[in-house]
Formats: C-alpha cells, sequence, structure tokens
C-alpha cells in the first residue's frame, strides 16, 4: 500500500494529539440535516420577501385601479345627471309658460334639488388635493352650482310674470354650455386618472425588475455558498475513503463539518490507524517468514548442488532428473521469496539507489544467462535489435525489473514460441519493450496487474504459481528511477510491457 512503517506509531501519536486538542471551532450545526435545512431557508427568506412585496404591490396597484374605475364611472354617471337635470328643468319651465300653468314648476324645483345634490357628490368625489386639474374642476362645478342657483332664484322671483320667465328660460341653453364644459373637465380628469394608473404600473414594474436584480444574484451567492458549506464535508469524505482504497494512510482524515459528519470523519481516521497498524504487522510478517524460509532453503539448494556434483556417488538418469527438478524448483521458490522481501523492504522505507552509468544490452544479456534453463525447456527464440544505451541507473535494481518482465513473458509464451526485446532511445528517455506471443492480459486486468498479489484472470500453464509481486516491485523500482512501465497496445496475441528510464540523472 506504500505505507512507510516507521512513521506509523508517529502518526497513531500526532492523530491522537489532534483528537485531544480542540479544533478551531466553526459555526457548523449539529447535524447534517440542520445544515441543509438552515441553508434551504436562508435561501429562501429572500425569495419569499421579493414574492410577498411583490403580491402586496400588485393588490395596492388592483385596488387603486378600482378606485379608478369607480370614480371615472361616478365623473360619467354625474355629469351624465347634471345633463339630464338640466334637460328636465329646462323642460318643465317651458312647458309651464307653454300651458301658462305655473305650478309645473314642482318638477322644476324637484330637479333642481337634485342637481344639487349630483354636485355635491361631485364635490365628495374629488380628492382634497392642490393638483391644478383638481382645483380647476372643483372651481367649475362651484361656478356651474353658482349659475344654477342664480337661475333658480330668478325664476322663483318671476314665477308670475311669464315675460320674465321666458328670459330665465333662454338662460338654460348657457347653462347646458356649462355643463357639457363641465363633462369635458371630467373626461379630462378621467384620463388623468388613467396616466396617473398608467405611471403606477410602469413604477411597479421597475420596482420589481430592481428587486429582482438586487435578489436573484444575493440568493445565487448565497446557494452557491451554502452549496460550497454542503459539498466540502461530502468531498472530504470521498477523498479520505479514496485514500484508505488506495493505501494512502499516513495523512491524518479530518472532516470538517455538522456534528454527525465530523464524528464520521473521526471514524474514518480511527480506521486509518487500525489499517496502518495492520499493514505494519504484515510487513513484519512478510520478513520474518521470508527469512525463516530462507535458512531451509539454502540446505536444500546445497543438498540438490551436492547431489548433482557427485559427491554422493554417481546418479542414474531418473535419479539426476529429481535433482534437476529440486534445483529448479528451489530456484523458483528462492525467486519468490526474494520478491516477498524486496516488497517488503518497499513498503518499510523509500527506494535506496546506487546510480551509475550501465549498459543495457549487458543487464539483458545477464538478465537472459539467469532463465536460460526457462527459456530451453520451453524451446523459446529470443529476437533482439543489437542497439545499446548507456543510462544511469541501479542496475541490480533494473536488472529485477527486466528479470521480472523477461519471467512473465517466458511463463505466458507457448512453447517454441518468441520473444522479442526491443531496445530504442530519444534524446531524454531510454525505452525497452517485452513482447510475447501468450494470451496477453484481459481487458479487466489492465487497471490492477501492477496491484500487490494481484494475479490476472489468465493463468500461465506452470507447476509453480506466482505471487502477484513481480510487477508491483518493478513499478516502484521503475518510478523511484523516476520512469515508469506502461501496458501497450498490442494488435496480435500477447502482452507488450514498455519500460522507460531517463538516460540521465536528474
Amino acid at each position: 500500500m506504500g505505507v512507510q512503517a516507521d512513521s506509523v506509531d508517529a502518526v497513531d501519536a500526532s492523530a491522537r494529539l489532534n483528537y485531544l486538542v480542540p479544533a478551531k471551532r466553526q459555526r457548523y450545526p449539529k447535524s447534517f440535516l440542520k445544515l441543509i435545512l438552515f441553508g434551504y431557508s436562508l435561501v429562501g427568506v429572500p425569495l419569499i420577501a421579493s414574492l410577498i412585496y411583490i403580491a402586496s404591490s400588485v393588490d395596492r396597484l388592483a385596488e387603486h385601479g378600482r378606485e379608478t374605475i369607480y370614480q371615472a364611472t361616478e365623473i360619467t354617471h354625474g355629469n351624465r345627471a347634471l345633463a339630464d337635470e338640466v334637460l328636465a328643468m329646462e323642460r318643465s319651465v317651458r312647458q309651464a309658460l307653454i300651458l301658462n300653468d305655473f305650478s309645473l314648476l314642482e318638477g322644476y324645483i324637484h330637479s333642481h334639488d337634485k342637481f344639487g345634490k349630483t354636485a355635491e357628490n361631485f364635490t365628495r368625489l374629488l380628492p382634497h388635493t392642490e393638483l391644478s386639474i383638481y382645483t380647476e374642476h372643483k372651481l367649475l362645478l362651484e361656478k356651474l352650482r353658482l349659475f344654477e342657483m342664480t337661475i333658480y332664484r330668478e325664476i322663483l322671483k318671476n314665477r308670475d310674470s311669464p315675460e320674465n320667465l321666458k328670459i330665465q328660460a333662454e338662460s338654460f341653453e348657457k347653462l347646458f354650455d356649462e355643463v357639457r364644459n363641465f363633462a369635458s373637465l371630467g373626461n379630462a380628469l378621467i384620463g388623468y386618472y388613467v396616466n396617473e394608473m398608467h405611471e403606477t404600473a410602469n413604477q411597479l414594474r421597475s420596482n420589481v425588475e430592481m428587486q429582482l436584480l438586487g435578489v436573484i444574484p444575493f440568493v445565487v451567492a448565497l446557494a452557491i455558498i451554502f452549496s460550497i458549506l454542503i459539498t466540502r464535508p461530502i468531498k472530504q469524505i470521498d477523498e479520505a475513503i479514496y485514500n484508505l482504497g488506495h493505501g494512502k494512510l499516513l495523512e491524518p482524515i479530518n472532516v470538517n463539518g455538522p456534528q454527525n459528519l465530523k464524528q464520521l470523519g473521526k471514524r474514518l481516521d480511527w480506521l486509518r490507524r487500525h489499517l496502518l497498524k495492520l499493514e505494519k504487522q504484515k510487513n513484519q510478517f512478510l520478513r520474518h517468514v521470508s527469512h525463516e524460509l530462507k535458512t531451509p532453503l539454502t540446505a536444500i539448494r546445497e543438498g540438490a548442488d551436492l547431489l548433482a556434483e557427485g559427491v554422493t556417488g554417481n546418479l542414474s538418469k531418473k535419479q539426476q532428473l529429481i535433482v534437476d527438478i529440486l534445483h529448479s524448483s528451489s530456484l523458483q521458490l528462492q525467486k519468490r521469496i526474494e520478491d516477498l522481501l524486496s516488497y517488503s523492504a518497499i513498503q518499510d522505507a523509500k527506494t535506496v539507489l546506487i546510480k551509475h552509468p550501465v549498459s543495457l544490452s549487458e543487464i539483458i544479456d545477464q538478465t537472459l544467462q539467469n532463465q536460460n534453463l526457462s527459456i530451453l525447456s520451453k524451446k523459446l527464440r529470443i529476437l533482439r535489435n543489437r542497439a545499446d544505451v548507456i543510462c544511469e541507473c541501479d542496475a541490480e535494481k533494473i536488472q529485477t525489473v527486466i528479470d521480472n518482465l523477461l519471467s512473465n513473458a517466458i511463463k505466458f509464451s507457448p512453447p517454441c514460441s518468441i520473444i522479442e526485446i526491443k531496445i530504442s532511445h530519444d534524446r531524454k528517455d531510454v525505452m525497452l519493450d517485452v513482447i510475447d506471443a501468450g494470451v496477453g492480459v484481459h481487458h479487466l486486468d489492465k487497471d490492477k496487474i501492477f496491484e500487490p498479489f494481484y494475479q490476472g484472470r489468465y493463468k500461465p500453464d506452470a507447476h509453480v504459481k506466482g505471487t502477484g509481486l513481480g510487477l508491483s516491485i518493478a513499478q516502484e523500482f521503475v518510478r523511484a528511477h523516476g520512469g515508469c512501465i506502461q501496458l501497450m497496445d498490442y494488435a496480435n496475441h500477447g502482452a507488450h510491457f514498455r519500460l522507460v528510464l531517463p538516460l540521465r540523472n536528474e
């Protein structure tokens, strides 16, 4: 998992200290649900306030519209009523003159009373304001009432004199003209009401637009802020789980947020520290087991070598075959133990490199010589280009890398097939390609083949199974050099691995 065992106890103690020392207090609600509800409430308050303001403004506009319609209706009705009463008064006076029956003036008096009431209603209808149109309307109404009252008094005074009454009857034409002028001014007042209502509506629309222009960015900003506050602890938890899954166990887990999410962060950090302890125990177990296995393995190899050399006497062909099998199996077992030791060393400390200029072709020659017995047993052909490159590297570790790549190619190659080894370079890097003719790598294994102890779906045809550590160890060694190992796309059957190393020590 890439863990430095020496720092496990220090990190564990540091984590405990972090829990003993109170962190900087942040004003988070105690629960994640309360944080969400508080965020929605705070975002919703400006919107609700805006809706209330708009609703009340529309209601005031509607009330103003109703008042305007009422006033316009009353003005129109009053103008018609005044004109009707003037006509009724004139008709009563002229009927009295024609029929010479002055008792008909009672109808005139009745119409006069209705005219006065209508004029009085006009006075109550008009608002008390200093606007010129209202003042002009009031003055004209007062002039109309005085003129009608003058005619009324003259008619009552001359009701017994037909000649004078006839003269007064002619005054109704002028009074009717005044009523028409008053009606025209009333229509102008209605137009003023309509314009005033239109201006009020425009002002309301402008206020609503300005409010929305102010509220919407504010609400969006609040939404963004609370989105960050809500998603931050979730992202921290997600990152912590991702690090745990990828073996990054040295960094303490700290979740800032509501109390229940903080508690979840503490649980995850407890899990991280527990995994550190288990990782340390696993590495110790691997080291101990590997060292314990080397002692009896050494005795087995020495015994097999003594038998092969004929120290105990000449061997028959069957005995020699058994000794060769013992020797080959002991070499394979030694390779597995060395892989375990290398993996344990990688986990315990940073890989230490001893770099010097090395011929890559010589490393390949030495590796092929070590693998010669396996190559001969499967009757494999090795195709190489004879290009040679000198690069600065740790020869022992790079030989381990190439040995792992070549041993995998040998294990997965069918008998009598070909393994290609190519060396190339550019200004900065040297590339080593190892291509076999085996079954290749399953597409579901491509992202996992470099993980420790992982073995793919395709199994080699061999009696001794691998540990799944070869590619993981090779990748760690190559990364320590600043290079990489790539699984290349290959059109034919087989696997194509490319080792990339920098030519010079950066």
